[in-house]
């Protein structure tokens, strides 16, 4: 299947993860892939993608910095125009408790986490809308529907990007460019790779993800199949929305699965 041949599209957060994950899936299914991390990890990325027969190219930098950004999207527009964006880059910040947490903590999560998305979604539509055409995709978070996923900068930065999806949706309205986000759980990405090694450690990796239906973490694919869908013809008539994919986590209070009380 080459859902996406022909088309170009931009993965901040390549390096590794979803991002890797979703760049990998675009470039199987014909897509040129411009990956950008602030690691020398997206270089691999895309030796993987050629070692695939895909093609892709790498940007080394801070992807919530428009200067960043402006270079991506132009390689895009070299490589034959920007049909699809992925801003996924993020950090976690940590689980620092409120009387402890500083500006600084505040200031760094919410540059990567918000500030990133705001400056792809407002540059990608800028060559988008006059093609009349294209697809962004934010990844966002269950922590920004509600508390207990995240520390309180990731869980805030998380719940603009949600807004920032309904608003651009609709500050878009007519123009052909669709916005909307994933929502993920637990997954085992670079984020949260201590997690899972710890648990790992403790032999408790079975207890990972315990409290969603499924009873289990996700795998990066998994996350990235769903940002696929929403960047595809298929979901033409999606737009403004945010949808988790998180084992159904988000879908019940917080009570032991399969006990009420």
């Amino acid at each position: 299947m080459a859902r996406f041949s022909g088309k170009v599209a931009i993965v901040t957060g390549a390096g590794s993860g979803i991002g890797r994950a979703m760049s990998l899936r675009f470039a199987a299914e014909g897509a040129t892939v411009v990956a950008v991390d602030v690691t020398d990890a997206v270089r691999e990325t895309v030796a993987a993608i050629a070692a695939s027969g895909g093609r892709g190219e790498a940007i080394v930098g801070d992807a919530a910095t428009p200067a960043t950004i402006d270079e991506a999207v132009a390689r895009a527009e070299a490589l034959g125009g920007l049909d699809i964006a992925m801003a996924n880059a993020g950090v976690s910040g940590g689980l620092t408790q409120l009387a402890e947490l500083t500006v600084d903590d505040w200031e760094r999560v919410l540059h990567v986490n918000l500030i990133g998305p705001f400056v792809l979604v407002q540059r990608a539509a800028a060559v988008m809308v006059p093609r009349g055409r294209g697809a962004i995709v934010c990844t966002a978070s269950v922590a920004g529907l509600r508390s207990g996923a995240g520390g309180m900068p990731y869980s805030a930065s998380k719940a603009g990007v949600i807004s920032l999806v309904q608003t651009a949706a609709n500050q878009l309205a007519g123009t052909g460019v669709r916005v909307n986000a994933i929502c993920p759980g637990l997954t085992e990405t670079g984020m949260t790779k201590p997690m899972f090694d710890a648990a790992r450690e403790r032999g408790s990796e079975r207890k990972l993800g315990q409290l969603n239906p499924l009873r289990r973490a996700a795998a990066p694919d998994e996350a990235a199949a769903l940002a696929l869908f929403l960047a595809s013809d298929d979901a033409s008539y999606v737009n403004g929305q945010s949808i988790a994919v998180d084992g159904g986590l988000s879908s019940s209070h917080p009570v032991v699965p399969g006990r009420m009380a």
